[in-house]
């Protein structure tokens, strides 16, 4: 039989489409990044805008070459705070939605404190995480963890309520077990949810790393922007800045990544 008929259920996938297919999609990104640089840079040389309100990338780059910013240091204890909120903000999401899941009186009695909770400004709570926890990278964690915990909470639990209810009616009636109907029906059909909450809960962290910073801390890009400020060194508060936007991106392609590897995908090629 000849392989262009064979039938498409058991044809092999085409290794070299999908390659070609997927490749040029990062050409849109790596175009508009390079096109925001270059008109940066045009900006700052045919603008005539003082470098303190606008620097040049190449005077923001130079500022990696000094050591009295301690870019190491400051990057590494922010992404900590970030990614320690981040995670603690999805594991304990996703179990207290399993918990309200599971067990409809607690939901009735909790859930609407959790709204409460959440509706409070953070920053206004941040002297008081000070006063309670003190200064250092552990209270800049949970305030990351309080900010972006509520959105995986509510994904979570509206992904857990999607189930077709025919489906469930099917599986009790062959006496499927509670266990089996998570693992097999209940969790898979959440996981779209879980990952959507987890992207926008890596953006809150972020935000809610760089506020604990800029209220109680002694290290961290926010810090740093914060002691910079005061000289008027928008270069290093720039650089701050994108290591900051760096940090976040490099958090959102992990969840992306665990996306494709955990969720199953549309097979068309949209």
């Amino acid at each position: 039989m000849n392989s262009d008929i064979a039938d498409p259920a058991t044809r092999k996938p085409n290794i070299v489409l999908r390659i070609h297919y997927r490749f040029p999609a990062l050409f849109p990104i790596l175009f508009s990044h390079s096109l925001m640089i270059a008109l940066w840079s045009l900006a700052t040389e045919f603008g005539n805008i003082p470098s303190f309100i606008l620097p040049s990338p190449y005077e923001t780059l130079q500022t990696l070459s000094q050591d009295n910013y301690a870019w190491g240091l400051n990057l590494f204890v922010t992404t900590v705070e970030i990614f320690g909120g981040y995670i603690i903000a999805v594991i304990f999401g996703i179990a207290v939605a399993f918990v309200f899941y599971w067990f409809r009186w607690i939901f009735v009695w909790m859930f609407s404190l959790f709204v409460t909770f959440s509706m409070i400004p953070k920053i206004a709570l941040g002297p008081l995480f000070v006063v309670w926890f003190g200064y250092g990278i552990s209270t800049n964690v949970f305030i990351a963890f309080v900010i972006s915990f509520f959105p995986m909470l509510l994904t979570t639990l509206r992904g857990l309520r999607e189930v077709d209810p025919e489906l469930l009616e099917l599986v009790h009636a062959l006496k499927a077990t509670r266990w089996q109907i998570f693992t097999k029906i209940q969790l898979p059909n959440s996981l779209p949810y879980i990952f959507s909450g987890a992207k926008v809960s890596s953006i809150l962290a972020v935000a809610g790393a760089i506020v604990g910073e800029f209220i109680a801390s002694e290290n961290g890009l926010g810090y740093l922007m914060i002691q910079v400020q005061a000289v008027l060194d928008t270069a290093a508060m720039f650089m701050a800045v994108i290591l900051l936007s760096l940090v976040g991106v490099s958090l959102y392609l992990i969840i992306i990544v665990l996306e494709r590897l955990l969720v199953v995908q549309d097979a068309r090629l949209d």
